[in-house]
């Protein structure tokens, strides 16, 4: 467990689980105790010891992939506590979801507020949780590139996604993605502009990189 962010109204933690090193987070309300699980990647023990002595209110998929929802089915029965995706990737989960997320939506947590943006590309329903300065990404951007696609289409949309909605963002966003470790949002933007001033062929996708592909 790592505290990557911290002031005198919230906490958020990041653990580190399952095979694929997938990066699970815990937004605290400081003043109420509430708080939000977001993604649950095998480890159901070592989240459900994080979230002791709190007030779990949600838990909350960036995406429906099976390295963040390993532990979903055991959190979700031991918490007891609604599930909130966005609809295009609620399906194929272990839990079906209490609460449809849209684009826009903002979820109280205590008295901290999480903003919600619908980033599609990696997945249909992928989204990303803003609190404060801090955008907790999911795969849609990590730190040098944008998450992994499977298609170009898949790789025009989740372009789409970060000039709309996470490059009109202030400069020092701070970006925790789903894997790997953070970055900042004017480093991101730069670098993308690098990539976009470079011709690509009609079948690019999968793992780019902004400053190679």
């Amino acid at each position: 467990m790592t505290i990557i962010a911290e002031d005198n109204s919230f906490r958020i933690e990041r653990l580190v689980l399952g095979p694929y090193s997938t990066n699970a987070y815990i937004v605290v309300c400081l003043k109420t105790g509430t708080s939000v699980l977001i993604d649950t990647p095998a480890g159901s023990e070592m989240l459900l010891e994080r979230l002791e002595g709190t007030k779990p209110k949600f838990i909350l998929l960036t995406h429906n992939h099976p390295d963040h929802t390993g532990a979903l089915a055991e959190v979700h029965s031991r918490l007891n506590v609604p599930l909130a995706v966005h609809t295009l990737d609620s399906r194929n989960l272990p839990v079906a979801p209490e609460i449809p997320l849209e684009d826009g939506n903002t979820l109280a947590v205590g008295e901290c507020r999480l903003n919600v943006l619908h980033t599609p590309g990696h997945t249909p329903g992928s989204l990303c949780f803003k609190v404060g300065r801090n955008l907790l990404s999911g795969d849609t951007i990590f730190a040098g590139g944008p998450g992994r696609t499977r298609t170009p289409a898949d790789l025009k949309q989740l372009l789409k996604s970060l000039t709309e909605r996470i490059f009109v963002l202030p400069d020092d966003t701070l970006i925790f993605p789903g894997h790997g470790n953070s970055t900042v949002l004017k480093k991101e933007r730069e670098e993308f502009a690098v990539f976009s001033s470079r011709p690509h062929g009609s079948n690019l996708c999968g793992d780019v990189v902004w400053l190679t592909s």
